[in-house]
């Protein structure tokens, strides 16, 4: 009986587990390979593949810190965390803690296949509840793992219209792992909305609330849709009927935003504000930036609109420019946009729009202060919710439309792991030899570790010889990572993003390392807490090591460990 059950159930949903298998494989294939050693007897290293080498490498460092109970910035010693969502990593770090299994185990060959396969049920689950078809349920699952730009129709990569795309998802943990906290609250809220039930509802708040610990961009466009949703209710709900059913998505939203500020406010520390105004930025530099869309003459005719306040054309040129921005982006997805009926928008349709909107809208205007292009992370969730509506009108077209829109979105995902995330050879490594001093340093008591700093022109260098040391491939966190250690300076780019001033430290280091005066050498070690120094030979200081007081605590054919001394 149980066989026979089995089978059926298997026959019935075979379209929705051969999705599965094939979209956790893909998916998990951008991340399972990093941090593993990539050949035989791992005679050259650790690898990492697209970017891994340098986001990945972050969340260990950041990882490493919060298992310790150390909210501090990981890269920046003295200073506390800032600017940043800490619920992805602080996850890892409680799993690490209650299983015993390592944090670089966990975050690229465990949590990937899990996060994807989570993220394709609860897509299937949530269409199924709200749509009531199986059909409409499996074609959101197909564009929710394979939906892509048309970067490929220029013979470029996934962001040549700027958006990352469905394939690279995981390379972003906190994203994905918003997802499965989105697609859960949506999930529940549309089972509070058809029975009232105060523990459904009580779900989708804490399930919403949470999401701006997880991925504040996430947040912050989940509580505008919410708003959105509620005001709409209240309008649409016949005024007669009791508070408690005009104001359901109010009570969501109001119990959602009392989670969102008490987390915010408890666990982030803010400096300053994050989003400025600068209309139409990834449009121009869509246009202007080569390994984006690259479009010379028409970036040159929108700059020569602008300056000239030509107005018309102006608007014209930036018009086409959006329509590009968008329809490159959405690929396929852009079906989802024939699914609008403006005379029969539910409260979910309303909350889907408006992410959809939010998401677009909001990198158009806004940028981030230190990272530009980090606001191009709204973007990813309208991508992301037009996928399930596109899926939703192909499930009623023919079969010659549905084959057409498949061959047309596919290859996003072919081309992205054929060039990036296949390749035996990876673009970054941690040597071997790096890899055991820093085991060496993550055996030794705690203290901030100085590295040499950042050098641009060498890695530039570097390029045309993959694969590239991490020291080498970019500013990374790889010291702090793999030394469970906080380091001095490190990961230039996080700092930016997270908004230290980390180039006044840079110039401090460089100064120390040209210091010819033993006397105000030793006094920075000193002043700073420093405790080890970590140098891929030849780096050194200008003084000898007896001269600044250091003890060798580690040595083999590429690296130097020193100790500073009392």
């Amino acid at each position: 009986m149980l066989k026979k059950s089995i089978l059926v159930f298997l026959k019935s949903n075979l379209s929705l587990i051969v999705l599965l298998i094939f979209g956790v494989i893909s998916w998990s294939l951008t991340m399972v390979k990093s941090g593993l050693c990539w050949n035989a007897q791992c005679a050259s290293g650790v690898g990492f593949w697209g970017a891994n080498g340098h986001d990945g490498i972050w969340h260990l460092a950041l990882i490493n810190n919060l298992s310790k109970g150390i909210f501090d910035m990981p890269v920046f010693a003295g200073y506390t965390l800032q600017n940043y969502h800490i619920g992805f990593d602080l996850l890892v770090a409680m799993l690490h803690r209650l299983t015993g299994i390592s944090i670089n185990t966990l975050y690229f060959q465990i949590l990937p296949p899990i996060f994807t396969l989570l993220i394709g049920l609860f897509v299937y689950w949530f269409i199924e509840n709200w749509r009531k078809s199986k059909k409409e349920a499996v074609w959101a699952v197909f564009f929710t793992y394979f939906a892509g730009s048309f970067g490929w129709v220029l013979g470029k990569g996934e962001s040549a219209f700027w958006s990352q795309q469905a394939i690279t998802s995981l390379i972003n943990p906190p994203f994905a792992l918003s997802l499965i906290f989105i697609l859960l609250g949506l999930i529940f809220l549309l089972k509070f909305l058809k029975n009232h039930s105060t523990y459904y509802f009580l779900l989708s708040t804490v399930f919403f609330g949470l999401l701006i610990e997880i991925k504040v961009y996430a947040g912050l466009l989940v509580l505008g849709a919410l708003f959105v949703s509620a005001v709409h209710e209240l309008i649409t709900v016949h005024p007669a009927l009791p508070a408690g059913r005009r104001l359901r998505i109010t009570f969501v939203f109001l119990g959602s935003l009392t989670i969102s500020l008490i987390l915010f406010f408890s666990l982030t520390r803010i400096s300053g504000s994050s989003l400025v105004w600068q209309p139409f930025w990834f449009l121009e530099t869509m246009m202007g930036i080569s390994d984006r869309l690259g479009w010379t003459r028409f970036y040159s005719a929108m700059m020569t609109y602008k300056s000239g306040g030509i107005l018309l054309k102006g608007t014209l040129a930036y018009l086409v420019a959006f329509v590009i921005f968008v329809v490159g982006n959405f690929g396929t997805r852009i079906l989802a946009f024939k699914n609008i009926n403006l005379k029969k928008l539910s409260s979910i349709d309303l909350f889907i729009w408006s992410i959809i909107t939010g998401g677009i809208l909001i990198p158009t205007f806004f940028l981030q202060k230190g990272t530009p292009w980090n606001t191009i992370q709204f973007f990813y969730y309208s991508l992301f919710f037009s996928g399930i509506l596109a899926g939703i009108v192909l499930s009623r077209t023919t079969y010659y439309i549905l084959l057409a829109t498949v061959l047309l979105t596919i290859p996003t995902t072919i081309i992205t792991l054929k060039d990036v995330y296949l390749p035996q050879r990876p673009p970054a490594i941690l040597p071997k030899e790096e890899l055991s001093a820093l085991e060496f340093l993550r055996n030794q008591p705690d203290g901030v570790v100085l590295t040499y700093p950042f050098d641009r022109i060498k890695a530039k260098e570097a390029e045309a010889s993959p694969p590239r040391p991490l020291y080498l491939y970019e500013s990374t966190a790889y010291v702090s990572a793999f030394s469970g250690k906080s380091t001095f300076l490190e990961d230039e780019v996080n700092l930016n993003i997270t908004g230290y001033d980390w180039p006044t430290r840079r110039v401090d280091i460089e100064n120390w390392y040209k210091e010819p005066n033993e006397v105000k050498a030793r006094k920075f070690l000193k002043k700073n807490s420093i405790k080890y120094i970590y140098w891929v030979k030849p780096q050194r200081a200008y003084l000898g090591e007896g001269q600044l007081g250091l003890i060798r605590l580690f040595e083999n054919l590429k690296v130097d460990i020193w100790m500073v001394g009392d």
